[in-house]
């Protein structure tokens, strides 16, 4: 997030605090139907709330619909709500501005599951130009990948990690929070055996996409990612980068350009155009589009299973 972008972030969160600090009241009495109050940042943390806290939570996710998660900016609506919530889930170093909001106003109720994720540098963030920029960001090969929802078993862990905390801020629906999360953890375990089945014998090991949030899935499975862009999916790689991309496709072979929902697939489409191949939608699940409204973690995650197996010509 550019500097002003902070600057305005940090103006809100203070004011929020301010009028807050008069208010009193306890976030369960805000939620106004004895219901854990519960914000998450982004879809995968509002999948899991959802999912293991059931009638039990109230949940209210701070990235919309349709909104690209990295690019998140708060209302002071928004703010209001991270201060009065009985448990905040995010992912710190992902969103900025929840970062801030958080550390100014819910240090106690602020959880972050990155420690549970056990984030790893995998080193997928190189040099690209972010839009208005005339040089390129620094090459930070150290730097740690936040795209751990895409591995299920570390997505497991972080919901075995959201499970405990929300036991821990109301205890008298432990049972249920355990209930249901032993049954999403069956169903991330079935989706952990159905990938390791459907990519284990595949006559293509690479495959490109957009921006490089898949690493974590390509080493669980096996499998090798080319990314156009880093981390930030709206950045502009450079040419030599766009040059580097389309010589792998060539001499790999690679059949498809995976592009995803809710960044412009300009970029991707023009080196498909360029090289001869085709394209299609692989899901970095960071939010959920109109086009994908109905879906789920789960049922993204099978989907795009199904493209990489057609892509990579799986048995």
């Amino acid at each position: 997030m550019r500097s002003s972008h902070r600057a305005v972030v940090a103006g809100i969160t203070a004011l929020a605090a301010i009028t807050l600090a008069g208010c009193g009241g306890s976030a369960a009495d805000n939620s106004g139907d004895g219901k854990l109050d519960v914000v998450t940042s982004f879809y995968p943390l509002e999948f899991i709330a959802r999912t293991v806290g059931g009638d039990a939570v109230k949940v209210t996710t701070l990235t919309a619909p349709g909104v690209e998660p990295h690019d998140l900016e708060l209302t002071p609506k928004q703010v209001g709500h991270v201060a009065t919530a009985k448990v905040v889930v995010y992912e710190k170093g992902l969103q900025p501005a929840v970062d801030e909001a958080v550390e100014q106003n819910a240090k106690d109720a602020g959880f972050d599951v990155a420690p549970a994720a056990k984030l790893e540098a995998t080193g997928a963030d190189f040099e690209e130009h972010q839009p208005g920029e005339v040089e390129p960001a620094a090459h930070t090969e150290d730097a740690l990948d936040p795209h751990f929802w895409l591995d299920p078993l570390r997505y497991a862990d972080v919901v075995k990690a959201v499970e405990e905390r929300l036991v821990s801020a109301d205890s008298a629906n432990a049972e249920g929070y355990h209930l249901r999360a032993k049954t999403l953890l069956t169903q991330i375990g079935k989706l952990d055996t159905d990938f390791k089945t459907g990519l284990a014998d595949c006559r293509l090991k690479t495959f490109v996409t957009s921006h490089q949030a898949f690493a974590y899935l390509a080493k669980r499975y096996g499998l090798t990612m080319v990314g156009i862009a880093g981390f930030t999916p709206d950045a502009e790689p450079t040419p030599s980068r766009i040059k580097e991309v389309q010589d792998i496709v060539k001499a790999q072979q690679v059949t498809t350009i995976f592009y995803e929902e809710l960044v412009s697939p300009k970029v991707a489409e023009t080196i498909a155009r360029d090289v001869g191949v085709q394209t299609a939608v692989l899901s970095p699940i960071e939010g959920l589009s109109d086009a994908n409204s109905a879906e789920t973690y789960l049922t993204l995650m099978r989907g795009n299973l199904q493209e990489l197996r057609k892509a990579n010509s799986c048995a």
